[in-house]
This record gives C-alpha cells, sequence and structure tokens, in this order.
C-alpha cells in the first residue's frame, strides 16, 4: 500500500469515527448531549459506587428542586435503569439501576427530562474494586480490641475544632458534656502506642457529623452518613488512619447507628416520605416524642403483644434522635447500601453496630446478610446490652435457630460474662457467690453458636469504668483484666483502663467516664504516651496489660485451644487453654494468707511434670503434687516459654 492510499484510509476511518461519535452523542431521548444541562443536585447518595459487587442492584437517592416526574435513562449499555420512585416530597428521585459484570469503571452519565422537555445530565461514578472481597478480614478471638472516644483521646489538629458551619460553637474542656478537641489525627499518631500496647484492633466510637446544637461529641446522632465529622478531620485523614492502622497489623472496627439519626440530620426539613422516621405525623405535629419502651425482649418473646414491639422498635431512644423507619423499603436500602459504602470505601476490619435490638429484626438480618453477602470473611458485633445470655447469644447466626431467625451476624457483645466476672471477684466466697459466678457465667456457652467470635469487655463508654466498679482495688482489677484475655471471646477494652482511669466523683456519668486521655493535648502535664507523670499504680497496670497483650497477641492456645474449667474450690478457681502441648493456664486466688493446692485434681490433664512459665514474673515452677500460692491475685502461667 501506498503512502496516498493509507492517507485516504486514515482518512476514511477518522471519518467514520466521527460520525460515529456523533451518533453516540445524543441521548436516547435524541437531545445531543453537549447541549444538556447539569442537574442540579442538594444531594446524591451514595456518593459514588464500585463494579464488581455480588449484587448487581443499586439504588441512587437524589434530591433536586422539583424532580418528582422526570424521566431517567442511563448513557451506558451495561447499566440498567431497572425503575424511578417518586417520593411523597416533589423534591426526591429513587433511581434502581442494575450494573452488570461486565461493567467497566469510571463515569456513566444519567440523564433527566422533565415534563416541560427540559433536559439534564448528572455524572455518577463507578469505581474500580482494590481488592478481592475475600481479603476484607473482619475481626476475631485472635484480636484484642482498644476501643476509643475520638473526642477525648487526642487533639492532633486544634485547627479543626471549630468549624463555622456546624452549631455547636466552643471547647471546653472543663465541661465533660462538651465538645474536647479530639480528632483522628489524634489516634493516627497514638497508632504506635496502641500496637506496643498489643491492641490488634481498633473500635472507635462514630466519626461521622453530628450537627447537633449540643453534647454532640459522642458521635452517635449522625446527621450526615457520608461524611466525617470535619471536627474530627477529613475523609483523607480517616483513610490515612485506616491505612496506617493496617500497616502495623491493626484493623479498623468502626461504630455504626441504623437506629436513629440526629435531629438535624440533612432530611429531616424535607422528609422523602411520609413514613421515613418513626411517629413522623407526632414529630411534625409538634406532639410529644413517644420513647421506646426499651422492652428488648420483644425480640425473642413468643408471647410479646403487638404494643410491646411497636413501643420497643418505633419509639425514638431519646428527643434529639429520630427513629428510624426500617420497614419503609427505600430507608431499608439506604442504611444497608451506605454500611457497604463505607466497608468498601475504608477496607474495614469490621462493623461495631449500636443498639442492635431496637431495629426492626427483619431489616437487621437483612442488613448483615446484605454485607456478608458482599465480604464473606468479615465481622459485625452488635450491641445487645442484656446479662441474660439467651438474648445475647439469639442474635449471633445459627444454622439451627430455635426461632428460625437468621441474623447473619457473627457476633455480639457479651454483657453477661462482665457482669459474672464482677459478682466472682468482689463478692465474698459462698456456695452461690463468688469465683461460682465466673464458672457458672462460662458454663453458659453452650448457648452460643460460637462462643469465640462473642466480643467480651469490663466495660466501656456507656459504663461505669471496672476500676470504679471493683471500688479501686488494684488487684482486683487486674484479676478481672488477666480473665477477660484468658476467655474464648474477642476481648475489647477501653481506653485508659491501662492507667487505671475512673469516675469516682459521678459513677457511671458518662461525661465522666469518658475523660481525656492524658497526653493527648499540648498542655497536658501528665502523657500516659509516654508514662511522663503517671504514678507508680498506673504505670504499674499500664506494663501489666501491655504484657498479657503482648503474650496473648501470639498464644495459640488461647487463639485456638480448648477451654477447660474447674469448679472453684477454697476461694481458688483454675481455667485452661490446651492445643496440644501449648497450655496455657489462669489461676484466681481471693485467699489473703497463703495456701496449698492439691493438684492431683487436674489428674485427667497429664500435667506432671511438665514445666510452666509465669507469664507475668521471670519465674517458673515443674507441676507436681501441689503448688502453694502466696498472695492474693491472678497468676498465669504457660508451657511455651516468652
Amino acid at each position: 500500500m501506498n503512502r496516498h492510499i493509507k492517507n485516504t484510509v486514515s482518512i476514511c476511518i477518522s471519518f467514520l469515527f466521527l460520525v460515529l461519535q456523533g451518533c453516540n452523542s445524543k441521548s436516547e431521548m435524541g437531545v445531543e448531549m453537549s447541549t444538556l444541562k447539569k442537574l442540579e443536585v442538594e444531594q446524591i447518595k451514595p456518593l459514588h459506587w464500585w463494579v464488581g459487587f455480588q449484587s448487581e442492584e443499586l439504588q441512587l437517592l437524589v434530591k433536586s428542586n422539583q424532580i418528582q416526574g422526570m424521566k431517567v435513562t442511563v448513557n451506558t449499555p451495561s447499566v440498567e435503569i431497572t425503575k424511578v420512585h417518586n417520593a411523597d416530597s416533589p423534591n426526591y428521585l429513587f433511581i434502581d439501576l442494575k450494573i452488570k459484570k461486565n461493567t467497566a469503571p469510571g463515569k456513566i452519565q444519567l440523564l433527566f427530562s422533565s415534563q416541560d422537555n427540559e433536559s439534564y445530565s448528572l455524572d455518577y461514578e463507578l469505581k474500580a474494586r482494590t481488592k478481592s472481597a475475600l481479603d476484607y478480614k473482619g475481626f476475631n478471638s485472635e484480636d484484642a480490641i482498644y476501643l476509643i472516644t475520638p473526642d477525648r483521646f487526642a487533639n492532633a489538629n486544634p485547627g479543626n475544632d471549630i468549624q463555622p458551619n456546624l452549631q455547636e460553637q466552643k471547647i471546653n474542656r472543663n465541661d465533660d458534656y462538651a465538645r474536647h478537641g479530639g480528632d483522628i489525627q489524634g489516634i493516627t499518631d497514638h497508632l504506635d502506642y496502641i500496637h506496643d500496647m498489643g491492641f490488634t484492633a481498633v473500635w472507635s466510637c462514630p466519626l461521622r457529623t453530628n450537627d447537633m446544637k449540643k453534647g454532640s461529641y459522642h458521635g452517635y446522632a449522625i446527621t450526615d452518613h457520608y461524611e466525617v465529622d470535619p471536627r474530627f478531620g477529613t475523609m483523607e485523614e480517616f483513610k490515612t488512619l485506616v491505612e496506617e492502622a493496617k500497616k502495623r497489623g491493626i484493623k479498623f472496627i468502626m461504630d455504626q447507628i441504623v437506629n436513629h439519626c440526629g435531629l438535624y440530620h440533612w432530611w429531616m426539613e424535607d422528609l422523602p416520605f411520609k413514613d421515613w422516621i418513626n411517629y413522623q405525623d407526632e414529630f411534625l405535629s409538634g406532639k410529644p416524642t413517644k420513647y421506646s419502651n426499651h422492652r428488648r425482649t420483644i425480640n425473642q418473646d413468643n408471647y410479646a403483644s403487638e404494643i410491646d414491639k411497636k413501643e420497643m422498635t418505633n419509639g425514638w431512644f431519646v428527643e434529639t434522635m429520630p427513629d428510624l423507619n426500617h420497614k419503609n423499603p427505600f430507608m431499608a436500602k439506604f442504611i444497608i447500601q451506605n454500611s457497604i459504602w463505607w466497608v468498601e470505601e475504608l477496607g474495614l476490619g469490621g462493623i461495631r453496630q449500636d443498639t442492635y435490638p431496637y431495629a426492626d429484626k427483619t431489616f437487621l438480618s437483612n442488613w448483615a446478610g446484605a454485607i456478608m453477602n458482599e465480604y464473606p470473611n468479615f465481622s459485625i458485633v452488635g450491641e445487645e446490652w442484656s446479662y441474660n445470655p439467651l438474648l445475647i447469644g439469639y442474635w449471633q447466626n445459627d444454622p439451627i435457630h430455635k426461632q428460625g431467625y437468621v441474623s447473619n451476624l457473627t457476633s455480639t457483645m457479651d454483657f453477661a460474662i462482665l457482669e459474672n466476672i464482677k459478682k466472682g471477684i468482689s463478692q465474698d466466697e459462698s456456695w452461690d457467690k463468688g469465683l461460682i459466678k465466673i464458672y457458672d457465667g462460662l458454663a453458659n456457652d453452650f448457648n452460643y453458636p460460637n462462643p469465640k467470635g462473642i466480643m467480651a469487655m469490663m466495660d466501656n463508654h456507656d459504663m461505669s469504668r471496672i476500676y470504679t466498679e471493683l471500688k479501686g482495688d488494684i488487684i482486683q482489677t487486674k484479676m478481672a483484666l488477666s480473665t477477660l484475655l484468658m476467655l474464648p471471646r474477642v476481648p475489647q477494652i477501653y481506653y485508659g483502663t491501662e492507667i487505671l482511669m475512673q469516675d469516682f466523683d459521678k459513677p457511671g456519668d458518662h461525661g465522666l467516664v469518658r475523660t481525656d486521655f492524658p497526653g493527648g493535648w499540648a498542655e497536658d502535664q501528665v502523657n500516659a504516651f509516654s508514662g511522663e507523670g503517671l504514678n507508680k499504680d498506673q504505670k504499674d497496670m499500664q506494663h501489666y496489660l501491655k504484657t498479657l497483650l503482648n503474650f496473648r497477641k501470639n498464644s495459640s492456645a488461647i487463639h485456638h485451644g480448648e477451654t477447660v474449667h474447674f469448679a472453684p474450690k477454697s476461694g481458688v478457681y483454675f481455667l485452661f487453654r490446651i492445643k496440644k502441648d501449648d497450655i496455657v493456664f489462669l489461676i484466681l486466688n481471693k485467699n489473703e494468707t497463703p495456701i496449698s493446692i492439691d493438684l492431683n485434681r487436674f489428674k485427667e490433664l497429664n500435667l506432671i511434670g511438665k514445666t510452666f512459665q509465669n507469664v507475668l514474673k521471670d519465674e517458673a515452677f515443674e507441676w507436681q503434687e501441689t503448688l502453694k500460692l502466696s498472695k492474693k491475685g491472678s497468676y498465669i502461667f504457660s508451657s511455651t516459654p516468652k
């Protein structure tokens, strides 16, 4: 082919390309794409999405002035609009999309046509997924979780403390219910401390925008589900936190709230549907708020009345937190997609779901199921604040559920064992009190489909600190924490427990429970991160927990071993974790004077002649017929040398 012919062919191909491009530049409505106005939107949620999910369905919430009744098409053949839903408000459309498996990442264009023949376009991004769904690993019994209230942990950036566009406009560290300024960067800056302490996961109280008039520091009154509260930082800082945590082998667990939102959520001034929130008519007419009856047993009770069920699940938690109506399918879809969006956006290592039994239980099954369908190795823990193990176990996913309920939930929070440990350690010994409470409490594990998947703790952000609960008794506090770390559970420890933080002045007061961590503010005279200014007892407890946590981190017996315990006798309780020759055991001794233990009672374990190292002290003993305990307290021994 000569040069002239080549040029001619090239020109023809170019002309054909331009013709085809011109054809494609027209929408299905026959409108030139270049002439379309951009649709002005107040909200589009989710902010973006991804290709390659198991579910091909996506529902967009689009809020724009007088959008109701518009026809919508899409310019990408692999993306199909299956249905467009008008809302009760004229300013919303809900658009159902099908994103086919062959859809390439990139921007798609949604085309809107109004009844008066005006045409608009709206770009929407479909991103590529950065890793396989199987690579999203949740928390398990190998982890130890550090719970942080971010406003009270560390203030790395005072410049973000006040945000002129938000309602709460002050920082006051002298007010336990005001904002103190802790932020995301403050957590990131101290990940090395968290890692060195021996923690492998961080659970932070919510970090999304809480634009409330007061008392919004805790994060549980969300006013935008897709926005990071700017007083905590930016989305980029949030992503950096999660990535830096991963580099240190630390998973990030996101605190989410499906049950309610904040009173000043952006949708409260223009609710999409007449049943978007529970008791909506009463709210709009200014009538008194109907609160939940908090009768959480209605979820399991075969005899529960319909009115009790309604008052439990539909009632508001407090007057500033509207209760979301999960029976509305658009609300349900919004919440489910929002949870998946955060998992994918940040690469989360788990979700902690607040006030779990208060939401509609059918919705909860669908919500957890949708997440686990996309991320089979993920973990979700639900807050069931009950001391009844039957209620706690009800929510953990069980293939043979007594009521046929499919929860899809991997974990619940074990308030029952918490109470048993406190009583076991603090009560005087008798037939039915004292250490027997721990023994009997652990015996209830038959109720749980997977006991090792249950999250256990000694305190958290909603309850009095364990040091306070045990009346400032350091020995008892150590006994409680060592027991927690030996159980077949996922242990969670609240920030500051390691330095004996307390709430003696007002036990149980939330503001006091969530005290600032010393050293997190530039003006602090005490720095718990470095140890500067801590007293002897605080340093000792910090070292104690650090030693136990780092031992636990590498203990195969604790992670994967079977559990064997012996009924308490003479104020002494033995609990073993055994994986073949790797044996770790806990002794709780409540005797104030020395006691000699007859080890023949443990003959079934075949321990004679084995050498055990004290995990907490540089000492060892060979298992023979007797063991002398000289002091009250907690002992942990391991057959595996340090």
